[in-house]
């Protein structure tokens, strides 16, 4: 199957054989290695570690081999269980802990499951970071500690509590005016831990009314991860004949967030970091930041509030870190990944639910009308598999050469600037595909773009 090294971690599929896929020998041998790699940075220091994971069937497995190695390396651990991606990163913070590791694919299907290194900030490792990690699982150059100084285990039940704590804590997020609001919201949390994050945050919060769709924490995804709109006709029903008035939805751990309008209809995952943006710069003059892959309504409702918008390159470790340079006061990706500094630089789809209530609260205004407040752009989300004998250098080349009359980014893949609309090719860094995305001013030119680019690939 598939085993995949990048700067979201080391994932891949369960089963088979080691190397080649994540198996109990691989599972070992990158988990001492980034042991290592932190007990290089730190000589001297007894280590503690994080570790969480989401609801996947293969969790448990993989958490007890986790724990096992760490231990097996003199690192001590806190081990949440269940537990999202963003409280794990937070607990980081909030136990001053040296690392964490969170168990998790993300979006991918059930077969799937994947490692996400973490740093004492509670942040993804650097993609510099993660290449000595993986050059130190190469070398096998690892040393286990002996009887006396193997680390310990504790478990921690209050991580997610702590978690909500904080966001409620935060300025713009105002419990009593989403209480007087008296919403009625259903959520979509796929069976995975976003069942046992997102109730007890909506409670908070002083929503009385909810309508909960696969919040058992089962492992068992009833539809495809993935919050795209063919995967949410259940939700998008469910909150027309609940008569709702906002649907959420996350992916298996809870760092990507779409809404689902009172109507039935989708906000638009490229949207959900648009409007909490739109909020937090009517109360606060700074920048933003996205990836290349997310739509152009960001920069707009930036540069509305006179702030300055910039793009990064793909990943959560990239936006955090032009976040950084450029001091922006939120951020994330297009996919529904919202990053609020004020909180933690993590994608987090628990604080974006808290913001977006407070902002629908607080104007006294339906989610479908605050749709029509941003400009209409429209994303086409494509991709192609991978064969071996693809060159992808080559396809790039091409590529450029063909448009180089255009303005043309390169920090990652291949993006063209086009009059209206844009086109952004790059390989995954979580499945052997390229992602060919793009957005214009209606679907059918947005599709247009992309198929233009998919027949050139082709050829």
């Amino acid at each position: 199957m598939t085993l995949i090294k990048s700067i979201s971690g080391i994932r891949g599929t369960i089963g088979k054989n080691p190397g080649d896929n994540l198996t109990p020998v691989d599972i070992v041998k990158f988990t001492s290695a980034f042991a290592s790699f932190m007990k290089n940075e730190k000589p001297g220091k007894k280590l503690k570690f994080v570790v969480g994971r989401d609801a996947r069937i293969s969790g448990p497995m993989v958490e007890n081999i986790v724990i096992s190695t760490l231990s097996g390396m003199g690192i001590d651990v806190i081990n949440t269980g269940l537990s999202t991606t963003p409280t794990v990163e937070m607990a980081v913070i909030n136990l001053k802990a040296d690392g964490g590791i969170i168990i998790t694919a993300s979006h991918n299907p059930k077969q799937w499951n994947a490692l996400k290194l973490l740093n004492g900030k509670g942040e993804f490792i650097s993609g510099e970071e993660g290449e000595k990690v993986l050059a130190i699982a190469d070398s096998e150059n690892i040393t286990f500690s002996e009887v006396g100084d193997l680390g310990t285990m504790i478990n921690s039940d209050s991580t997610i509590n702590d978690h909500i704590d904080d966001i409620l804590k935060l300025k713009l997020v105002d419990a009593g005016a989403v209480k007087k609001a008296d919403f009625k919201v259903a959520v979509d949390a796929v069976n995975s831990t976003g069942g046992i994050s997102i109730p007890p945050l909506l409670k908070a919060l002083g929503v009385e009314k909810t309508v909960e769709l696969y919040c058992k924490p089962t492992g068992d995804f009833p539809h495809n991860p993935e919050p795209l709109p063919e995967n949410l006709t259940e939700i998008c029903q469910v909150v027309v004949r609940e008569n709702a008035d906002i649907g959420i939805v996350v992916d298996p751990d809870v760092d990507r967030l779409a809404l689902v309008m009172e109507n039935g209809e989708l906000f638009g995952e490229e949207y959900t970091l648009v409007a909490v943006a739109d909020y937090i710069l009517q109360n606060e003059k700074g920048n933003t930041v996205s990836n290349l892959s997310s739509t152009r309504a960001l920069r707009d409702i930036t540069e509305k509030y006179r702030g300055k918008y910039y793009a990064s390159a793909v990943g959560e470790v990239n936006v955090v870190t032009k976040m950084k340079e450029e001091n922006a006061i939120i951020g994330g990706e297009g996919n529904g990944g919202v990053i609020y500094p004020a909180l933690h630089y993590g994608r987090d789809a628990l604080v974006g639910i808290a913001l977006i209530l407070t902002y629908l609260a607080k104007r006294n205004i339906k989610l479908s009308e605050l749709r029509k407040e941003y400009s209409d752009y429209f994303v086409s989300k494509n991709k192609i598999t991978l064969r071996d004998d693809m060159i992808v250098s080559d396809i790039y080349s091409k590529i450029i050469t063909e448009y180089k009359d255009y303005q043309i980014l390169t920090i990652d893949g291949v993006k063209i600037d086009f009059p209206n609309g844009w086109v952004h090719i790059r390989t995954s860094n979580t499945e052997p595909i390229m992602r060919v995305y793009a957005e214009s001013t209606s679907p059918e030119k947005a599709q247009a773009y992309a198929d233009e680019i998919i027949n050139k690939i082709g050829k």
